[in-house]
């Protein structure tokens, strides 16, 4: 049997990771799929250390480490996806905003051999739920941009929760990204080196307790940057860095 990591970076989420961690063990258990879920402390500063280490002595199946300086989401997905366990990883927010029915859904696209699931909140059957109007206007530009520069179908790249298996996750090292810019370089990466992958709808709600971590202002530059160099990659790398043996599926 397969086994699944799920990933959870998590900075100063003391409102809400006891609620993702209880609702995603909850469903992978009911559906009898093998997981652990390996959360990432990255430098928190309220009682998240805490919870996490009372809940360890509770469920078998969570693991908790610590992101250690330089800190930061990239940095600390990257620091998960150095340690776990899983044939497949997928990356999900500690904010609840990702629903664990739709974890299950795609885990069962990789029983059809994909390499990689990419949750799609933007096309039939998928629903947002609370999405600020600036920022959803920012991710239909971004995401728009990215699809006219790399010739694909696929609407919601720069959207975090997605899976990937272990073959493809050492494919795409090393990783650039210490930001959130690092949720664009790996789809893209994997894209545009030949990985395979399936489209799901996926729901998103924001998040109810807490702050979102992400800083527009901030992230502009770096998102462009690692588009800029994923594009470059695509367009002069001659393939150095495709998935040396596939067989491309189509998208879903």
């Amino acid at each position: 049997m397969k086994k699944l990591t799920v990933l959870i970076p998590a900075h100063d989420e003391e409102g809400c990771i006891e609620e993702t961690i209880r609702a995603f063990h909850r469903e992978l258990t009911k559906e009898n799929i093998d997981h652990e879920i390996l959360v990432v402390n990255d430098n928190s500063s309220d009682s998240t250390k805490t919870i996490l280490l009372n809940l360890q002595k509770e469920i078998g199946e969570l693991r908790s480490i610590d992101n250690h300086p330089p800190h930061g989401f990239g940095r600390a997905v990257a620091a998960g996806l150095e340690s776990f366990s899983g044939d497949y990883v997928a990356i999900v927010m500690a904010d609840m905003s990702d629903r664990p029915v739709d974890l299950v859904k795609y885990f069962r696209k990789t029983e059809q051999g994909y390499d990689c699931v990419f949750g799609s909140r933007f096309i039939p059957q998928a629903r947002v739920v609370g999405y600020p109007i600036y920022k959803l206007i920012l991710n239909r530009l971004t995401n728009n941009i990215i699809r006219l520069l790399f010739f694909i179908s696929y609407n919601d790249v720069t959207n975090a929760f997605k899976l990937y298996s272990r073959q493809t996750i050492n494919g795409l090292k090393p990783f650039l990204s210490q930001h959130f810019n690092l949720t664009v370089e790996l789809p893209l990466k994997a894209i545009i080196r030949g990985y395979t992958y399936a489209v799901v709808p996926t729901n998103w709600t924001n998040r109810k307790v807490g702050f979102s971590k992400l800083k527009i202002k901030e992230m502009g530059g770096r998102y462009f940057f690692i588009i800029l160099y994923c594009y470059l990659e695509k367009m002069l790398s001659s393939n150095d860095y495709q998935k040396s043996t596939h067989q491309r599926l189509p998208e879903k």
